[in-house]
């Protein structure tokens, strides 16, 4: 019983001393990073959902064997590139695009778990991105879902976002979701890479 305390107590040295000798390798980019002012932002945009039809971006890639008969769809995963807009109209200035994976996960509501990304083309954020993860309960009005992360400009990220269905056009399965999202991130983490 002694040998195994003291072969704990070498594990447990070596293990301090590599997460020592880790944080003093750390570059002077990193520690500023780390040490950045952290800036809080608000942003409006527009998801444009594509549901059907020659150029549609959402597409089912799964179901479960009760999908069919589940009145929530509870199973199907689906995988979306929509566009992301300025404004409601699909002509108005393009930001980027949402990407990820939404799955119909409750058997009760109509409600998602979803992974999407908010990739940014233009402006600004151009080259960042911000993740959602979380559940979406679809037919409700101000649907909460956390920001749990991001790249770029949005490294260490984290808020919120508001979304809410614009409008719904069921001939052409054409959605348009708007996104007010909420966000602190380190200011300077865009900075440290260069």
């Amino acid at each position: 019983m002694g040998n195994v305390g003291v072969i704990l107590m070498i594990f447990s040295l070596i293990i301090a001393i590599t997460s020592v000798d880790a944080n003093s390798q750390m570059s002077k980019q990193e520690k500023t990073w780390f040490r950045g002012k952290e800036k809080l932002i608000k942003l409006h945009f527009y998801v444009q959902d594509e549901l059907s039809g020659p150029n549609k971006t959402v597409w089912e890639v799964s179901r479960s064997n009760i999908t069919s008969i589940s009145p929530t769809s509870f199973g199907q995963v689906r995988v979306l590139d929509d566009l992301l807009t300025a404004g409601p109209e699909k002509n108005s200035t393009k930001l980027g695009r949402a990407q990820g994976l939404i799955t119909f996960a409750d058997l009760n509501e109509s409600a998602l778990a979803m992974n999407i990304n908010f990739v940014f083309s233009t402006g600004k954020y151009n080259g960042s991105t911000l993740c959602v993860l979380g559940r979406n309960p679809i037919l409700g009005m101000d649907r909460e879902l956390p920001i749990v992360g991001g790249t770029g400009v949005f490294r260490m990220a984290r808020g919120y976002s508001i979304s809410n269905t614009y409008s719904y056009d069921p001939v052409k399965d054409y959605g348009v979701l708007e996104y007010i999202v909420y966000v602190a991130y380190v200011k300077e983490s865009r900075d440290g890479l260069h």
